[in-house]
């Protein structure tokens, strides 16, 4: 009886022991099991986000694309095709973070706006252009037509602008150019706006701010500036690089602690340490654009007056001041028929918008009105 009772236990006890082996290598398979392609490019992905602050991943995932447009087929396959494997043959532009590219999709012409990976705001810049521009529907704002995210690459698909951008436009011509020899992306140089052309795309940009800015829950842009600016066939301006864009409530504006924007574009508060954006930071840069689309002169290049170097909204301001006007117009506006009475009145929207105290500047809306009664 007692040598039965001892097998017995033995028994008991050789089962456990056998169970107690068996979980443990389950255990350890399952730590060393080798995990799939989507973990560990949700893993890569999330360590990115926390390595930049990001407390939760956005809803975007990795290895994602989306078409907003039906016709269009968007994958990273087929955008590596339509770009020659991002060739820099096919590069038209430099946007904040990454490269631009012509390409044809599905038969259509379109942007690619590769965004580098290796950028600090990469990530937080992708999400906020992409969830922002999908939702805007304007003439004088660019129409995104869908995304595609694989592992660290990052990439917006775009209507294409013909004309390309207006900094290129300000900065390149030439009038040894025609109009039909000017097309973007040419190298070459192109055919100086003129006068009525500069003031419809002035009238096209500040229609873009205001529809932001008149939204339920307004967006600044925050980084409003020439090469921002893109020009359709007809010279229509359309609004684009939405990077650091951001929505505000009630208060109309947005706490942040980093300054954005360019050199030569923010306003005189981000000097003084203010670093909140607010809506009327965006009317301070589109009247330097103003100034720069007028005169063809850089922000952030000095200027000279009364034999002193002062930067080109300083030199405006002296040069408003003494009612000089039309020496201010880039020498390549034809002057013919052209009503001294309207570039003023132009140049005083211009000072209005960048008034040094920013509740004294205007808003799109009013900047709109004024805008459309100059005729030319």
């Amino acid at each position: 009886m007692e040598s039965g009772l001892q097998a017995l236990i033995a028994a008991a006890a050789s089962f456990l022991i056998v169970t107690i082996l068996v979980a443990f290598m389950i255990i350890i398979c399952k730590r060393h099991e080798k995990p799939t392609h989507r973990s560990r490019a949700n893993d890569r992905a999330r360590a990115r986000a926390l390595s930049r602050g990001n407390t939760e991943l956005s809803s975007i995932t990795v290895d994602e694309s989306a078409s907003f447009d039906p016709n269009l087929r968007i994958s990273m396959i087929e955008l590596v095709i339509a770009t020659k494997n991002f060739s820099a043959d096919l590069i038209v532009g430099d946007g904040s973070f990454g490269l631009v590219y012509k390409a044809q999709l599905s038969g259509a012409t379109v942007a690619v706006k590769k965004l580098d990976p290796d950028a600090f705001q990469g990530f937080r810049e992708f999400q906020a252009e992409m969830e922002t521009l999908e939702k805007l529907r304007h003439e004088n704002i660019v129409k995104i037509l869908g995304y595609c995210v694989s592992g660290s690459e990052r990439l917006l698909v775009y209507e294409y602008m013909e004309k390309g951008s207006l900094d290129q436009w300000l900065q390149d011509a030439s009038s040894e150019n025609d109009t039909s020899a000017a097309a973007w992306p040419n190298s070459g140089v192109r055919l100086p706006l003129s006068w009525e052309t500069r003031v419809k795309i002035a009238q096209g940009v500040a229609n873009g701010l205001a529809y932001l800015h008149g939204l339920e829950e307004p967006i600044i842009h925050r980084d409003i500036k020439a090469s921002n600016v893109l020009l359709d066939s007809k010279f229509e301006a359309h609004i684009a690089d939405f990077g650091l864009a951001r929505r505000v409530g009630e208060s109309h504006s947005h706490v942040s602690t980093q300054v954005a924007g360019t050199m030569g574009y923010m306003p005189p508060e981000y000097r003084e340490g203010l670093t909140m954006a607010t809506v009327k930071a965006d009317v301070y840069s589109f009247g330097v654009l103003l100034l720069e689309i007028a005169t063809g002169m850089r922000p952030n290049l000095p200027a000279v007056v009364d034999g002193k170097e002062v930067v080109l909204v300083e030199w405006a301001k002296k040069m408003v001041a003494q009612n000089r006007q039309m020496e201010m117009l880039d020498a390549n506006i034809m002057r013919e028929e052209l009503l001294e009475a309207n570039v003023k009145k132009y140049f005083e929207i211009a000072s209005s918008c960048i008034s040094e105290i920013s509740r004294d500047r205007p808003t799109m809306a009013k900047v709109v009105e004024l805008l459309n009664q100059i005729s030319g």
